[in-house]
């Protein structure tokens, strides 16, 4: 094989040593503005407009993003930034959290889980305050609802009565949520066990597309 003495051949030579060096250099990440779906990403003091899919030249890929964090994916690893938090590349990832993805059904999002051990089937109600359960599911379950307080509600059927009541935890596969708040409706309604956000709001959630993301938090 001939040696490469040309000129051309050394300046290529150059360019990729230089890449290397590169590729072995530390990024000083900020997110600095975060929109739907968009970032502002300063890395190594500058600063990129980022989509979601897209890449900065430094190889720094946006994943999510929405009003208070974005996820990148750094030298092939996934990682959330809030807002304002300056964070090396050199990061340990940390620990895979449990997650569940779902698909809509008819525009509903439904899941089975359990509450202390009971199956339970759900639907995800980010309009609803609190997990809400009929009183025959709150039999079931054991619960002895009519000691909790007593609260009027607005349903789909007019005014009906409700008892607060704890539960023990809310398990949705591997997610876990303990001490989780709810109300039982003394009637038939709602058919369907809701998971409102005194679950949700303890979880991180994520769309993609149709599919929604629940992830266990740190």
């Amino acid at each position: 094989m001939k040696k490469c003495l040309s000129k051309s051949c050394f300046a290529a030579l150059i360019i990729l040593v230089n890449s290397l060096m590169a590729s072995a250099e530390e990024l000083d990440i900020l997110v600095v503005g975060l929109f739907a779906n968009q970032a502002v990403v300063e890395v190594n003091g500058q600063h990129h407009l980022l989509k979601v899919g897209k890449t900065t030249p430094e190889g720094v890929k946006l994943i999510a993003a929405n009003s208070t964090e974005a996820v990148l994916e750094v030298n092939g690893q996934q990682q959330t930034f809030p807002l304002g938090n300056r964070i090396s590349s050199q990061f340990t990832p940390a620990p895979e959290q449990p997650a569940v993805s779902l698909w809509p059904t008819n525009g509903m999002y439904l899941t089975t889980g359990t509450v202390s051990g009971y199956t339970v089937d759900f639907l995800i109600d980010t309009g609803a305050f609190t997990v809400a359960l009929n009183s025959a599911t709150a039999r079931r379950l054991g619960l002895d609802f009519y000691r909790g307080e007593q609260i009027g509600l607005r349903t789909a059927s007019g005014y009906d009565v409700g008892y607060k009541v704890t539960l023990d935890y809310v398990q949705i596969d591997e997610i876990k949520v303990y001490n989780v708040a709810a109300v039982v409706i003394d009637g038939p309604e709602p058919a369907t066990a809701l998971l409102g956000m005194s679950f949700l709001g303890q979880v991180d959630m994520q769309h993609n597309g149709e599919r929604l993301d629940l992830r266990q938090k740190y």
